[in-house]
């Protein structure tokens, strides 16, 4: 077979991901914190970039008119009315006979410190020197680790154990949990394992009562210790929490030999326990859920749907500055070209990110207007293909779109991915149930069934199908497990434990 060299001409078509294209497509997945941040890269890095400040001057403007008018209505106030002496039917200088217009006028003393801060307190002002900033007058809260640390200091006068303290309550979590293991922590600090079990004994010790605990059943026990409740019985009920889980109080009995009086007392003096003792002192604030879309009802029964515009960035291209510098020479012209299409094209790209999320959130209210008229017993079921085909646009778009982004509505806040559900088929052939609205009803059923007649998987299961929804026993127990909804057993043992009246649903 002999080889040759031939010139062949081929046609295909291939998608070629420019390194825009690649950002646009991380543009429509991004949140609203990690688009601000990727914005704010942007500004500090192409010199042609700039926020939009009109509405920041708009409200600036706002904000000064509030404050002039304020300090008009202060001046009014302070000043005393033109015609007080003749209300008052003697001259002004008669009813203030201690503060003449002279002593008025003149200025406060400058070395009598109180008489200047008692004349500034009664005005309801200070002066701009002695101006004393909000953020200067908050008291700073003490966190776990500076407590835990205050406490070491005192406890521990040898240096190497407080450097062993200090280690250990780094390893502490905001539950007061010990979260490191011994060994581990031995090698970091190449001393004996005997050595940190002792420090860790000191730091358990602390404020908080239970603080450093490695388990639950450690945390409880140290509490209790410190209130000489520390019993064989106690320790044996520590010992089998999963079985108080479960509340079996049978086995709990003859696991700690009592009786089910004391068993009773032991577990209310249990639940007087603070499971995390280390959350006293507070945690990292939660940063509230910002929604991308707002939907409103209209006074036509109709639905309107709106973009968010403040979590949306706001820049403009500086094209002035572009034509200037362009004519310093063509290092510069080239450098500002490049700077220019980023810009112009990151502009474009926030403007169809706006609309292409607008555009699926549109879809989504109209795809599932029964839930938003009638709750969420009426939602539909729904894919990304639906979505898709509706307006034009590929199932990996929609999936982009749909992350990480969320939808106010008068039913309240939902992420735009709760409205996606798997269908499951009726019984009577009719139209399909959302897996979200079945879930509900999965719960409504518990939640209203009686304590002398408990709803079992398979009863659910007969309800659930009479209704006209065709669903198995394990898909029941599965949507109930996520919705950690304890078993039919259980469920009888709480019930029964807590005397609760017929009708009445479990905590």
């Amino acid at each position: 077979m002999a080889l040759t060299q031939r010139l062949e001409i081929r046609q295909g078509q291939a998608l070629v991901m420019t390194p825009q294209l690649q950002q646009a497509i991380k543009l429509l997945q991004m949140s609203n914190l990690e688009l601000a941040a990727y914005v704010e890269q942007e500004l500090e890095k192409n010199p042609l970039l700039e926020r939009d400040e009109a509405k920041a001057r708009e409200d600036n403007s706002k904000e000064e008119a509030i404050a002039a008018a304020d300090n008009a209505l202060s001046l009014r106030e302070d000043a005393p009315p033109a015609d007080a002496s003749r209300d008052l039917d003697t001259d002004y200088d008669n009813v203030y006979g201690e503060d003449s217009a002279a002593d008025r006028a003149a200025p406060a003393p400058s070395n009598d410190i109180g008489a200047s801060s008692y004349a500034n307190a009664r005005g309801g002002r200070f002066d701009d020197e002695d101006a004393m900033s909000l953020e200067s007058t908050l008291a700073h809260a003490t966190n776990l680790h500076d407590h835990l640390i205050n406490q070491l200091q005192v406890a521990c006068p040898d240096a190497r154990d407080r450097l062993i303290g200090a280690y250990l309550i780094d390893l502490i979590d905001e539950s007061g949990y010990l979260a490191g293991d011994m060994s581990t922590a031995a090698q970091h600090l190449a001393v004996p394992t005997d050595v940190i079990e002792c420090v860790l004994g000191k730091i358990q010790m602390f404020d908080p009562t239970g603080v450093g605990a490695r388990t639950l059943s450690e945390c409880l026990a140290l509490q209790l210790k410190e209130k000489n409740r520390l019993d064989p019985a106690m320790q044996a009920v520590l010992a089998n929490l999963e079985l108080l889980a479960k509340r079996d109080a049978a086995q709990l009995m003859r696991v700690a030999q009592v009786s089910a009086e004391d068993l009773a007392d032991i577990i209310a003096e249990i639940k007087q326990l603070n499971p995390k003792p280390g959350l006293k002192f507070g945690s990292e604030p939660v940063q509230p859920v910002v929604p991308d879309v707002f939907v409103r009802e209209t006074a036509t029964g109709g639905f309107q749907v709106e973009l968010n515009s403040e979590t949306l960035p706001r820049v403009l291209v500086n094209t002035r500055y572009y034509a200037q510098t362009c004519k310093r020479g063509k290092e510069a012209k080239t450098y500002l070209s490049d700077c220019l299409n980023n810009a112009n094209w990151l502009v474009k790209s926030l403007d169809q990110r706006a609309r292409t999320i607008l555009k699926v959130a549109t879809e989504i209210v109209r795809q599932q207007d029964g839930f938003f008229v009638h709750g969420v017993t009426h939602l539909r079921p729904l894919n990304l293909r639906v979505i898709a085909e509706a307006i034009g646009m590929h199932e990996s778009t929609v999936s982009r779109v749909t992350a990480n982004k969320y939808m106010a509505t008068p039913r309240g806040t939902f992420e735009l991915k709760y409205f996606f559900t798997s269908s499951i088929a009726s019984s009577e052939g009719g139209e399909a149930h959302s897996a979200e609205a079945v879930r509900h009803h999965i719960r409504e059923l518990i939640d209203g069934e009686k304590p002398t007649a408990i709803l079992s998987d398979d009863r659910i299961v007969e309800i659930l199908r009479k209704s006209g929804i065709d669903i198995a026993r394990r898909t029941v127990a599965k949507y109930r497990e996520a919705m950690r909804i304890p078993s039919s057993v259980e469920r009888r043992r709480l019930k029964q434990d807590l005397g609760l009246p017929e009708g009445a649903a479990a905590p």
